[in-house]
C-alpha cells in the first residue's frame, strides 16, 4: 500500500492580472504535505502574487486555488518583522500559550481529583483529566522550554532572551519572526527571502532544522546555497507560465537546459517539416496529375498541432573587469591590525597576506567587522601595505558612492568623461541599463538596477584589485550568475565579503574569517572551509563531552584514609540503594492506583473508589517520609 498524499494548496489553470493584462495564466500545480518547493522568477514576474493567492489575500481572474480544510499557513515577508513591547523569551512562550494553560489546568484539576470525596464531582473531574492528558501528550507540552531555547539559540538569540522586542533593529525583528514560524510549526510555511538577516552560522542551522520540519515549505530565495540544501523541487515563474523541475537548484539548472535544448530542437524540426510540406504544396496543388497529394500533405498541415518556439529569456547583465597594468606579486600585507567601532573592538593583531590572482572571501558573524576591514584597506590604513602599481577599484553595498541627483548616463559619464555617449551607452547596456533607463534618476531606480550602475562604474575603473562588498545583494539570479562569470574570468585579485555561499563557493579560493577579533585564513575553496570548521565544532563538542564524563568518573571516584571508612561509604551506597527501591516501590502501586481511578468501571463503584483513595492517602505519606529520608542521606 502506497503513502498516503496530502494535498494542501492546489492551483488549477490560475490567471491573474490587471486591466486585462495577465501577471501569469495557465498556472497548475500541488503543494503535496512534506514538500519542499524552491518559487524563483525574474523580479516582476509574479513571485509575492502568487503566494498572495495562496494567501487568499488576492483572488485569481480564471482557474480556482484550493487549500487544504483548516490549512495553518505561516508566512515570513521579506521585511516582516514585530511591533510588540515584550521580550524575546515571553513572546515565545505566546505560541505556547494554549499548552502552557492546559498543563496548568491539569495540575488544578488534579489537585481537585486528589481532595474530593464527591463521587460525580470525581467522575467528572476524571474525565476531563483523561482528554486533557491526550491533548497534552500530542502536542508535546512538557518540553516546551526545551523547544523555545533550541529555536532561540539556533537564530541566534542566545543571549537576548530578555531584550524588548521594539528595540530591536528590523532584520533582528524579522529573523525572530521566523523563529517564531519554526515553533508554530504551521502545516505550510511560506518564506519570501529568508536568509536576508542570517549569519552563516545561524543559516546552517536553518539548513539542517528544516530537514526535520513536518510541514510542506514554499521558498522564494536568491540563496542558490540555500536552495541547494533545502528544496526538492523548483517552480520557475517566466513568460507568465509556470514550469516545475525536480530536484534542488543546481539540477534545475541542467533540467532547464536540457528542456530548452530539446523544444527548440523539436520546433525547429517542425518547421523544416512544415516548409517541406508547404513547398511541395505550392508546387503542385494546381496540377491536375499531383492536386490529390498536394490536397492531403494540406490537410496534414492543418492537422498538424503548431509548437511554438520557446521563450528566449532577456540575455543577463554582461559584466567584464579589466585592467592596464599588472601589480607586483605581493598585492596586500596586513601586520598588527586592531580596529574599533563604538567601543567594540573588531581586530587585535589583525594579519593577513594577498597574493596576485588571489580570490578571497572575507566571512565572519554580522558585526564582526569585514566592512571595515574592506575600508581600511582602501584606505590605506598604516597597518595596510599595498604592492607597486596596486589600483584598488571599490564596489559598495549601499551603492553610497552614487550621486542620487545624477541621471543614469551622467553618473557614468562624469566619472570617465573620455567615454563618447555611444561607448558609455553601450557599457551600460551591457550591465542591464537599457536606453529607456539613461535618463532616470538615480535615487528612483530599485536595488538591483543601483547595482548594476555600481558594478558598471567599477568594471570602467579598471582596477586591478577589485574591493567587493556583498555585490549580489540586489541582483536577481541571472545578473548574479553573470556578475559570477565576469568574476571567474577576472586576471586580477578579487577581495570580497558575501553572505552569498553559492557566490563564494564559485569564486574563492581562499577563505578569511574574522572571527574573535582575528583574521584566520583557510586555504582552499568554501567547501574546504566549510568542513574545517563542522570538524572543528566536532572536536570541541567531544572534549566539552569527554571533559563532563571526566567531572562525573572524578565524582563517583572516592578515596578514602581507611577501611572503616569505606566500609560506611558502601553502607550508605546500600542504604540509598534500599530507599530508591522502596521509592520506586510505592511510586509504581500509586501510579497503579492513579490508573485504576481512571477507570470508568471503577470509577462507578465508589465504595472501591473510597478505598483506592485511603489506600493512596496512605501511600503519599510513606512517600513524603521516604523522600525526606533520601533528600537527608544524598546531601
Amino acid at each position: 500500500m502506497g503513502l498516503l498524499i496530502i494535498m494542501l494548496i492546489s492551483l488549477d489553470n490560475v490567471a491573474f492580472g490587471y486591466d486585462g493584462n495577465f501577471i501569469f495564466e495557465n498556472v497548475t500545480f500541488a503543494l503535496n504535505e512534506g514538500e519542499r518547493i524552491g518559487l524563483i522568477g525574474a523580479n516582476g514576474e509574479g513571485k509575492t502574487t502568487l503566494i498572495k493567492l495562496i494567501l487568499n489575500e488576492l483572488e485569481c481572474d480564471e482557474g480556482e486555488v484550493l487549500r487544504k480544510n483548516g490549512i495553518k499557513i505561516g508566512y515570513l515577508e521579506q521585511n516582516g518583522g514585530y511591533v510588540s513591547g515584550n521580550t524575546v523569551y515571553a513572546e515565545m512562550l505566546e505560541v505556547f500559550r494554549e499548552e502552557l494553560n492546559a498543563v496548568e489546568k491539569l495540575s488544578s484539576l488534579s489537585a481537585r481529583l486528589s481532595e474530593t470525596n464527591d463521587e460525580s464531582e470525581y467522575n467528572v473531574l476524571s474525565a476531563k483529566i483523561e482528554s486533557l492528558n491526550k491533548f497534552l501528550s500530542a502536542r508535546d507540552c512538557f518540553d516546551v522550554e526545551v523547544r523555545i531555547k533550541t529555536v532561540l539559540n539556533g537564530m541566534g538569540f542566545a543571549a537576548m532572551f530578555d531584550r524588548v522586542i521594539d528595540t530591536m533593529s528590523g532584520g533582528e525583528k524579522t529573523r525572530l519572526k521566523l523563529a517564531r514560524l519554526l515553533l508554530e510549526q504551521p502545516d505550510l510555511l511560506i518564506l519570501d527571502e529568508p536568509t536576508n538577516h542570517l549569519d552563516i552560522s545561524t543559516l546552517f542551522w536553518l539548513e539542517d532544522y528544516l530537514k526535520s520540519f513536518k510541514g510542506g515549505i514554499l521558498v522564494v530565495s536568491h540563496d542558490r546555497y540555500f536552495l541547494d540544501k533545502t528544496v526538492t523541487r523548483i517552480l520557475e515563474i517566466e513568460n507568465k507560465h509556470i514550469t516545475s523541475f525536480s530536484g534542488n537548484y543546481s539540477k534545475y539548472k541542467i533540467l532547464k537546459s536540457e528542456l530548452y535544448s530539446r523544444r527548440l530542437k523539436e520546433y525547429e524540426a517542425q518547421q523544416v517539416e512544415r516548409a517541406k510540406l508547404q513547398d511541395y504544396v505550392d508546387r503542385n496543388i494546381v496540377r491536375a496529375t499531383t492536386a490529390k497529394s498536394a490536397q492531403s500533405r494540406v490537410k496534414q498541415l492543418e492537422k498538424m498541432e503548431i509548437l511554438e518556439k520557446p521563450f528566449t529569456p532577456p540575455s543577463p547583465p554582461h559584466f567584464k573587469f579589466d585592467f592596464d597594468v599588472q601589480p607586483y606579486e605581493n598585492v596586500l600585507e596586513i601586520n598588527g591590525l586592531n580596529l574599533e567601532r563604538g567601543g567594540k573592538v573588531l581586530l587585535r593583531g589583525g594579519a593577513l597576506n594577498v597574493r596576485r590572482g588571489d580570490k578571497l572571501a572575507l566571512v565572519g558573524e554580522n558585526g564582526t567587522g569585514k566592512s571595515t576591514l574592506l575600508k581600511e584597506i582602501l584606505n590605506k590604513n598604516s597597518a595596510v601595505k599595498t604592492g607597486r602599481f596596486v589600483k584598488f577599484a571599490y564596489y559598495d553595498q549601499e551603492t553610497a558612492n552614487l550621486n542620487p541627483d545624477n541621471t543614469v548616463l551622467a553618473e557614468l559619464w562624469e566619472r570617465h568623461v573620455g567615454y563618447t555617449q555611444t561607448e558609455a551607452r553601450g557599457a551600460l547596456a551591457r550591465c542591464g541599463l537599457f536606453a529607456e533607463d539613461m535618463g532616470k534618476k538615480v535615487c528612483s531606480l530599485s536595488g538591483g538596477e543601483k547595482a548594476k550602475l555600481a558594478l558598471c562604474v567599477l568594471e570602467c575603473e579598471r582596477g586591478n584589485v577589485l574591493l567587493m562588498d556583498e555585490p549580489t545583494n540586489h541582483l536577481d539570479l541571472p545578473a548574479r550568475e553573470g556578475l559570477e562569470d565576469a568574476l571567474k574570468k577576472f586576471e586580477g585579485t578579487l577581495i570580497f565579503v558575501s553572505h552569498d555561499r553559492y557566490f563564494i563557493s564559485a569564486l574563492a579560493g581562499k577563505i578569511a574569517e574574522i572571527d574573535g577579533c582575528k583574521i584566520n585564513v583557510y586555504d582552499g575553496g568554501y567547501e574546504s572551509f566549510t568542513e574545517s570548521k563542522r570538524t572543528a565544532r566536532e572536536e570541541v563538542k567531544r572534549k566539552e563531552e569527554a571533559e563532563r564524563f571526566a567531572e562525573r568518573e572524578a565524582e563517583r571516584t572516592v578515596h578514602f584514609r581507611s577501611k572503616k571508612e569505606r566500609a560506611e561509604e558502601e553502607r550508605k551506597k546500600q542504604f540509598i540503594k534500599k530507599l530508591e527501591n522502596d521509592i520506586s516501590g510505592f511510586e509504581r502501586e500509586e501510579d497503579q492506583i492513579n490508573r485504576m481511578l481512571s477507570d470508568p468501571y471503577i470509577a462507578a463503584d465508589y465504595i472501591k473508589v473510597n478505598e483506592l483513595m485511603q489506600k493512596l492517602a496512605t501511600i503519599k505519606l510513606q512517600l513524603d517520609a521516604l523522600y525526606c529520608e533520601y533528600e537527608k542521606v544524598i546531601q
